[in-house]
């Protein structure tokens, strides 16, 4: 009996204990929640911050405050769109910042964060995140909830791994992560097939990372700073233009195409011989084209003068058909009777003949439109010639327009 008492007092103390251990977990949080809100509350705005947080401005730059915190008032602007709070002194960020779902672009860079919390991961809708120049050694899983970001900084940080996470991001086109501590990349870097511009300067690679020779939609490329002796060929990368491996200890530049703009030693000769290059091939182009062009100004007189002078003499030659021709059919003093009608048809069909075979000859064609042509310059043509007068060209031209109204 009295061990089962001083069992059953030693529990009830326990339980009183555990219960006492409980109300200060939670008197210790509620302490913790109410001190946070106080320390928010006691933020001194700086002169003209209070101005800018009542703007109704969707771009707040609060950045080189020396904030500790960031101010309260800042978590009931739902409406922002653009947030900075670069070069201050934060250490962490409120979890009330996951309420400002309408960010699309969040400036944390040159601050003291130890770790992204979670409440920023939250914030899907962001588009760009700027955290470099920091004290991030990685980055959280829940990063990949950052499924519209495009644009990530983490530049000037303490990585020596590459956050894997990045590479579930499907629409990351630009990635800033120099001036870390980079040995290697992962070997699926390549599902980045968004990714655009990225920046490796100032890390520890000693060997051209394979992976990027298999990223050929990259555009930009940047491997200062690091331990590289020698490149690859990089014509693999069709999209690229601009490649910089600057302070690099190599002895020649990498090969780039025509079109790549290089950075580093011996790129300045490189660039020059294909400057040469262009300006000769620019030069040759444009001496084919002016002897084109002189040949082909050369070759329209002879043309033109050949033509017209198939103009001139068709014009003669028909005329003179003509003139013959009337001249046959004109009536004889002495009346025949019926003869003189057959011998005029004859006349008029000789004269049809004629100038029918002609046109053929000359490859002038046998339309109306062509003789309404030779017509016209005939008019003009035949005023140049001593020969024929004109009246008696009037004439032939009205007898021609007469003999095409009957035909038709």
């Amino acid at each position: 009996m009295g061990n089962s008492s001083r069992k059953e007092a030693q529990d009830k103390a326990g339980e009183k204990k555990e219960k006492k251990g409980d109300k200060g977990e939670e008197e210790e949080e509620k302490t913790a929640e109410k001190e946070e809100v106080e320390v928010m509350e006691d933020v001194e705005l700086p002169l003209g911050v209070d101005k800018l947080l009542k703007s109704g401005d969707p771009v707040l730059d609060l950045s080189y405050y020396k904030f500790r915190r960031l101010p309260r008032q800042v978590l009931n602007l739902e409406y922002l769109e653009k947030l900075y709070v670069c070069g201050n002194r934060l250490r962490n960020v409120p979890k009330g910042i996951a309420r400002l779902q309408g960010l699309r672009t969040l400036a944390l860079d040159f601050n003291k964060l130890d770790d992204i919390p979670l409440s920023v991961c939250q914030l899907t809708n962001l588009t760009c995140l700027y955290l470099g120049s920091n004290r991030l050694m990685s980055l959280p899983p829940e990063v990949r909830n950052l499924q519209n970001l495009r644009c990530l900084w983490v530049e000037s940080n303490f990585f020596q791994r590459f956050p894997k996470q990045l590479c579930d991001l499907p629409n990351l086109r630009s990635l800033q992560i120099g001036d870390n501590r980079l040995r290697m990349l992962p070997s699926d870097l390549w599902r980045m097939e968004s990714l655009r511009g990225l920046w490796l300067y100032g890390n520890r690679f000693q060997e051209f990372p394979r992976v990027l020779l298999k990223m050929e939609q990259l555009e930009i490329l940047d491997m200062d700073r690091n331990r590289i002796s020698e490149f690859p060929n990089l014509h693999h990368l069709p999209a690229l233009r601009l490649f910089s491996y600057d302070h690099n200890p190599v002895k020649e530049p990498p090969r780039v195409g025509e079109e790549v703009l290089i950075v580093g030693e011996g790129a300045e000769e490189v660039l020059q011989a294909r400057g040469r290059r262009r300006e000769a091939k620019e030069h040759a182009e444009k001496e084919a084209e002016e002897a084109a062009a002189v040949a082909a100004a050369a070759a329209s007189p002879v043309i033109h003068g050949i033509l017209k002078k198939l103009r001139i003499n068709s014009a003669l030659n028909l005329a003179a058909a003509k003139k013959k021709v009337t001249n046959e059919s004109v009536p004889s003093t002495t009346p025949t009777g019926d003869e003189n009608g057959p011998q005029n048809n004859d006349g008029g069909a000789e004269f049809e003949r004629q100038g029918v075979a002609f046109f053929e000859e000359a490859g002038l064609g046998y339309d109306d439109d062509s003789l309404e042509y030779e017509r016209e310059e005939l008019i003009c043509e035949g005023e140049g010639y001593e020969s024929y007068e004109g009246a008696e060209l009037e004439y032939e031209r009205e007898e021609m327009d007469y003999e095409y109204e009957g035909e038709e």
